[in-house]
């Protein structure tokens, strides 16, 4: 089987549009029963594009749904929204390719030091050109809003608020 890991970086791209072109591949891959894994990485510098205030009035609204018990559980952490926004564009409740290509789907706060420099054998990096626009007039980033709902923003800024 011939197996390709497509690595994305997520600094100054679009949330939606980065969760949608990571979707497309692993559900095409898991349609064809390939193994092709995507890598997102600087999941804190991915933005969301609209008013600051009212972008962070629609992550508070979907954070307070939460019951510790019973859910539903929304993240806080930023690499957990857009692992749940790639999440929202698959089938994973209905179908096993969906199940599969979520399996398939990585993403993390920052840049792995294997990940840095020249990507090892069997990586490529992903083709976010169909992707990656100009940066919107009024954006933020999704570090901003992990520290809006509370969590410990020192995983991504190095221990400076």
């Amino acid at each position: 089987m011939d197996e390709t890991t497509y690595v994305f970086d997520a600094k100054d791209l679009v949330l939606g549009r980065l969760a949608s072109a990571s979707a497309d591949i692993l559900l095409k891959a898991a349609r064809e029963h390939r193994d092709d894994k995507v890598i997102i990485i600087n999941a804190e510098k991915a933005i969301v594009s609209g008013r600051p205030r009212s972008v962070l009035d629609t992550y508070h609204a979907k954070y307070e749904l939460n019951h510790a018990r019973k859910g539903p559980f929304f993240p806080r952490m930023p690499d957990m929204i857009l692992k749940r926004a790639v999440r929202g564009m698959l089938p994973y409740q209905k179908k096993s390719s969906g199940r599969r290509a979520l399996r398939n789907l990585r993403v993390e706060i920052g840049c792995p030091a294997h990940l840095s420099g020249d990507l090892p054998e069997g990586h490529q990096a992903g083709d976010d050109s169909k992707f990656r626009k100009e940066l919107p007039e009024r954006f933020i980033t999704l570090g901003d809003i992990s520290a809006n709902l509370g969590a410990p923003s020192h995983r991504w800024t190095g221990g400076e608020q």
